[in-house]
């Protein structure tokens, strides 16, 4: 980054472009340092629309810190549910408890305090201390990095740590004072809305354009920097659809690891033909009246990619193995939270409840 800091002049025109375009979100009507925290995390790798429901929902049935830390877990995944990423309302909770321990049930003002709770970083303590408490620290994320990127036109590689540091000494020493949680929420906002990825940024509509070095040098389609991520790992898995009696098997995953501690259908690694499929159910002590193919899914994580075949099983009235749990689609509905990498398993249960 340049030793003079170019982001001196930004500072009113980004506001005032703000003041006329923020968007309105649920989370900026009350913006009390519980709601800021909750939409944040929510917001990690979420785009907003898919958000807002879940954030309405989430604060409306855990409205405060003492709540989300005596919250039972099936109720915290139900609420999450679909958002994916399980390990981020895990770790709210954990850091709710160490708050309501530590803290007794408030938030700490200070950024250095908030970065000892679970799940909580530099860019959401960042925001948390610059919105809800009025501190003048950076809040950076992907959004701001991109668009500092462009005004700076660095072609320093954004995914490095010191990269990312410098970037936020840039925007701390222009925070004007008294307007921190504006100006860091104004920057979001424009890469959000206006700096966008790719070679397509709206830069007609940029506040800041003119003193946008990548805008001047027609470069904004070549930035930000980012080094590439390694390939995805792929694996193959069969996944088992058993129904009885109108409900349907499922199983808990361990408590580590991916996805942990939620329930999911019953499977097996690998892609099974249907005579191993109809082994692999005799070995779970399951003779089926009927079994039959489903339809390929996939599901990508961030670094692996599930590919997975599946068969409905449907087994003779009374037959439910106690090796698995097995649920109604109502229970499904009301408190089992189930990986959105099942999705398309779960809407077959359910359209055969319909039937």
């Amino acid at each position: 980054m340049q030793q003079q800091n170019p982001l001196r002049s930004i500072s009113p025109p980004l506001l005032e472009w703000y003041g006329q375009n923020a968007r309105v979100l649920p989370w900026r009507d009350n913006p009390t340092p519980y709601r800021v925290w909750v939409s944040e995390i929510m917001l990690q790798q979420t785009r907003v629309e898919a958000v807002k429901p879940y954030f309405e929902r989430f604060v409306a049935a855990l409205p405060d810190v003492n709540a989300l830390a005596a919250a039972p877990e099936e109720q915290l995944l139900k609420l999450w549910e679909g958002l994916g990423y399980y390990i981020r309302v895990k770790n709210m909770q954990k850091a709710a408890r160490e708050v309501v321990e530590r803290f007794g049930g408030e938030l700490p003002k200070s950024r250095e305090e908030l970065l000892t709770l679970p799940g909580i970083g530099d860019y959401t303590s960042g925001s948390i201390a610059s919105i809800a408490f009025g501190l003048p620290v950076p809040a950076v994320d992907g959004n701001v990095l991109r668009v500092i990127s462009r005004l700076t036109a660095s072609y320093e590689d954004i995914a490095k740590p010191a990269v990312k540091k410098a970037v936020e000494h840039l925007v701390e020493d222009v925070i004007p004072a008294g307007r921190a949680g504006d100006f860091n929420q104004a920057l979001m906002e424009l890469g959000a809305t206006v700096c966008l990825p790719g070679a397509s940024p709206l830069c007609e509509r940029c506040p800041v354009r003119e003193t946008c070095g990548a805008f001047t040098l027609g470069i904004q389609g070549e930035l930000p920097v980012k080094q590439k991520k390694a390939p995805r790992r792929v694996e193959e898995k069969t996944v088992f659809l058993l129904v009885c009696d109108g409900k349907a098997a499922l199983q808990k995953r361990p408590d580590k690891g991916l996805l942990a501690g939620m329930w999911e259908f019953p499977h097996a690694p690998g892609f099974l033909s249907p005579e191993q499929a109809e082994q692999t159910l005799e070995e779970w002590g399951i003779v089926p009246a009927k079994v039959s193919g489903l339809k390929p899914a996939k599901h990508i994580f961030s670094h692996v990619e599930w590919h997975m075949r599946g068969y409905l099983a449907t087994l003779q009235p009374g037959e439910t193995p106690a090796r698995f749990c097995w649920h109604t689609v109502q229970e499904l509905k009301d408190q089992y939270a189930l990986p959105t990498a099942y999705e398309a398993f779960v809407k077959l249960f359910y359209s055969l409840s319909e039937e």
